[in-house]
């Protein structure tokens, strides 16, 4: 994951304290103070973490949340507020957000929380060129993110943990939500052209991504 951050923060003083701080601890942070300025940097590059406040200009963390998760957009999500309630704070976590602090807190309080965001994510699967994040369910190609949709990220996770070992047919079918022999074929060709990966058929048996 990435060492950069999407700050949403519509006051000016903490804003500059907390990318202040994110930097000294060499974070890469893109300041914003509305939701349309952050649906805009979102879209321009992706990034290792998001911090939303909530109550912003233009649209809510809460909102600008839902709609990139409606994007397919994984980003893990940490949540900063004065909203202290508990539909607040339930609405925040259903719509995807992964951590909520409440304010006021200490500005240390939430780098110890993004550190442990990126440890955990840290984890990954590394094949040629393609780097796994088995937490977040992210491709990297050469540092680029790769998009999947809901199938292939589902035959991604199962190659990238089986690399070297023939896969049986049938659990690839568990990946495709209408299983049939010719939509395994062609969920598979679509894979393999999004992430360049040579996946053979083992006729008779299932497929396998071979040792590199």
């Amino acid at each position: 994951m990435k060492k950069s951050i999407l700050l949403l923060e519509d006051d000016y003083e903490l804003a500059e304290t907390l990318k202040e701080l994110l930097e000294l601890d060499d974070y890469q942070v893109t300041l914003v103070h509305n939701g349309n300025d952050a649906i805009d940097a979102s879209y321009e590059k992706s990034y290792g973490i998001y911090i939303f406040d909530i109550n912003v200009p233009d649209m809510s963390g809460i909102e600008l949340l839902k709609s990139l998760r409606y994007a397919d957009d994984k980003t893990p999500t940490i949540f900063i507020s004065a909203l202290v309630d508990l539909n607040s704070i339930s609405e925040a976590f259903e719509v995807g957000g992964d951590d909520y602090l409440k304010k006021p807190f200490f500005p240390q309080e939430l780098l110890i929380r993004v550190n442990a965001k990126f440890a955990q994510s840290k984890k990954s699967i590394e094949y040629k060129n393609l780097k796994y994040f088995p937490d977040t369910k992210e491709l990297y190609n050469n540092d680029k993110i790769v998009s999947l949709g809901e199938v292939q990220e589902c035959l991604c996770d199962v190659f990238m943990h089986n690399i070297g070992r023939v896969v049986d047919k049938t659990i690839l079918m568990d990946c495709l939500t209408k299983p049939s022999d010719a939509t395994l074929r062609v969920a598979l060709n679509k894979f393999k052209h999004s992430t360049d990966l040579e996946i053979k058929n083992i006729r008779g048996v299932g497929y396998i991504l071979e040792k590199s």
